[in-house]
Parts: structure tokens; sequence; C-alpha cells
């Protein structure tokens, strides 16, 4: 093995995707994790019996990163419903399958999710992308998807009733400015793969990615204040100094020099509730369209029976703005979840609230992937975090894989 000093800054994906590629090249990288575990972004809780992620989270199994890394059949991977149940006001249908095979939907016709014309175009557009490489995707258009949506001749009411409540839940902002670059990779992933959570939750992906190291140290509770060239101050005081460095976090939190670079991140709430029972019954998410302040539901017992004690079920809540106190709103979320069930509201049992602050980087130019150099800002320290390329699983593992090739590369004799 090289005895050169590796320091990777961050145990979330990136820094063990990166601390990964570094060991298979015969390194022995060391990781100084902030926190007591690893995941960063990625957790899952254990609370009275029940599994709760940290924010509603999933795996999409057409992601190509994914592919390489983890062993699908070792997660006991469980797979959504592809679809959606609508709540509309006092209505509740279900949209099936839209983009997995939306000739499905051409015989919803005349359901109120959208127009005939509607599902014609969703087929359209996902045989479109089938078509389109992702590095393609990418190099496109950079509008805001309510912007391409519209462009693309979707009706008002799709967009308002599937598009918009649909994919602000993943984008984590309401008014779908999010780059259509984005939209149509997510998308191109929805109609390839299938939404999946791990059966014990989503804490059981970066758990994957550690066991496959064998020579790396992580060092947990070792919190960086600054790095500076080849040196890494910690908050305790300890000084290290580094022959390469990888900050795996967002790079603003350890170099002074970077302040004020970055956007503000997306944020999220989400809540966890019990129910005696599910009243979606099936793994599908559901979406509330219009001015609500909830904006998606799942019963992740419904698609994992390990996420919940056997004796309720678990309700996972999402919710994008909630500037209100905790207690108001709880409140306000059971009351709207009784709405739309006939449950009444006391019978939601609260059981956790994550406030999320970091929950998605802030990317003006989405990008796929980027040159090994691309990740390097001194001789001595490269970058890696999705913060680089999207917000997504996906792109975590890429700028880790992409960070490792440049420090190995850096390695590599010049002629």
């Amino acid at each position: 093995m090289k005895e050169e000093k590796i320091y990777i800054i961050g145990a979330g994906i990136s820094g063990l995707i990166a601390a990964l590629e570094l060991e298979r090249a015969g390194f022995r990288p060391v990781i100084l994790e902030a926190s007591d575990r690893i995941g960063g972004r990625m957790k899952t809780d254990e609370v009275d019996g029940f599994l709760l992620d940290h924010g509603f989270q999933v795996l999409n199994t057409a992601y190509p990163e994914a592919k390489k890394y983890l062993d699908f059949q070792a997660l006991h991977l469980k797979t959504f419903d592809p679809g959606a149940v609508i709540f509309d006001q006092n209505d509740t249908y279900i949209i099936s399958d839209p983009m997995r095979n939306p000739l499905k939907v051409v015989s919803m016709a005349f359901s109120k999710v959208g127009t005939f014309m509607d599902k014609v175009k969703m087929f359209s557009l996902t045989q479109e992308l089938k078509n389109k490489s992702n590095q393609e995707i990418f190099a496109g258009e950079n509008i805001p998807t309510h912007q391409y949506l519209k462009n693309y001749g979707f009706s008002d009411r799709i967009i308002e009733n599937f598009f918009s409540p649909f994919f602000r839940g993943i984008f984590l902002e309401k008014h779908l400015n999010t780059s259509a670059r984005m939209f149509e990779f997510v998308f191109k992933m929805f109609a390839q793969g299938h939404a999946a959570v791990p059966e014990k939750g989503m804490g059981e992906i970066p758990a994957m990615i550690r066991e496959q190291l064998s020579e790396t140290q992580i060092y947990f509770n070792h919190p960086v204040k600054e790095v500076q060239g080849n040196v890494i101050h910690l908050e305790n005081g300890e000084t290290l100094i580094a022959d390469r460095v990888i900050i795996a976090v967002q790079p603003d939190r350890v170099m002074k020099q970077l302040q004020g670079q970055f956007g503000s991140p997306r944020k999220v709430c989400n809540l966890y509730f019990t129910l005696q029972r599910s009243f979606l019954a099936r793994p599908m998410i559901g979406l509330l369209p219009g001015d609500h302040l909830v904006n998606n539901i799942v019963f992740m017992d419904d698609v994992s029976e390990a996420y919940a004690n056997g004796d309720r079920s678990l309700l996972s809540v999402t919710v994008l703005e909630a500037d209100m106190d905790q207690k108001t709103l709880i409140s306000k979320v059971q009351q709207e979840l009784s709405k739309i069930s006939g449950v009444k509201a006391e019978y939601f049992k609260f059981l956790k609230l994550y406030e999320i602050s970091y929950a998605l980087p802030h990317v003006d130019d989405m990008k796929y992937e980027i040159a090994p150099t691309a990740c390097k800002i001194t001789d001595q320290v490269f970058l890696a975090g999705d913060y680089l390329l999207n917000g997504s699983i996906n792109a975590a593992m890429t700028s880790g894989r992409t960070a490792a090739q440049a420090i190995i590369h850096s390695y590599m004799p010049t002629h």
C-alpha cells in the first residue's frame, strides 16, 4: 500500500466513494467526519421500533453510478409502484405509471389529471429522453422546468395536478425553477428504473459502501475548522499535515476564501406520524396539488414492512415551507391529513420532526460529469460533492469517484 497521507473531509456518499476508489488504487485514506456516523445527508434513525430516514429519499435503480457501487439484491430493495395518488380537494384518484408505461395512462383520457393530449405528450417525451444520453441531457438548454413544460405543450391542468407536486418534492422548491436539465434526467431515470428504498432504510446505502472499505480509517466527531493549503486545522485545536486533501463537504465551510461563492441550499421539513393503518394501502406516493402545506405523503411500511413495528403504520410527510413553530406545524399538518383521509386529526400520532437546513445544494449550471482537473483547487486540495454537478445520489457518487481519479492522476509521473 502507498503511504501518502490523504485526508477526506466528510463521510457522506461522496467521501465514501472517494475513499473506495483510492483504496482500489493502493492508497490508505483517512476520513475526518464531524458527526458520530457516516452517511452525510443520508441517515436512518430507529425510534420506538420505527425506521426514520432523514427526509423522504429514494434510490432510483436506473442511476448508473448506483449500479457500479451497490448490490441491489443485498440491499433487499423495495420498490414503489410507478405513478401517484392525487388528493384533489374532495376527490382522490390515481395516475398510473405515467413515466414507465405512459400508454397505460391513455386509458385515463377523461381523468382530471390532464387532457388526452397530455398523455400523448407524456409518451412522446418518455421516448425522446430514452434516446438521449445523460451527457446530451445536461448539455441541453438551461431553462426553468416550468417553462420547459409549457414549451413542450403540456396543459396547465397536468402541470398543476401532477408535475408540480411530484417534482417540487424532488427539487424541494415550489415553483419548478430548477433547470430543465435536471427535470429531463429525473424523468428519464424514472422511465427506465424504479424508485426504491432498502428494506431497512436509506442508511443502508452508505453502510454498504463502508463495508467495502478495508484500508480506510474513519475518525468520528472530528470537525474541521479550516483547510489552509495542505494543513488541516481541527476544531479541537489539532493540526494535520496532508499530502492530498479531498473536501467532500461544501468547501465554504472549511475554506474562508470560498465563503459567499455558493447559493443558499434547499431545505425541507420531514414529519413522521403513526396511524392504525395506511389509508393509501399501496406502495405509492400521495400528492397534494395546489396551495397545501403538505406536498407529499408516503406510508413507508406500504413500501417496506421493516419501517414499522408491526402495530401501527408509519407515515412520512414532506413540507417544503414551514415558517411557524413546531406545535403549530404539527397541528396544521394533522388537519390537512384529516381532510384528505377522513381520519380524525388526533389519530395521527406525531413521532418526530426533521428540519433539514441542507437538503439539496444550490446549483445554477447543472452538469452530469466534470473532468478530474475541475475538482482541483490547488496541487494538494481537491473537491467532491453533488454541489459540483446536480443534487442527486448519482452526482454524489460521480463526484467522489472523479476526485479520487484526480488524486490518483496527480501521482502519475509526468514526461
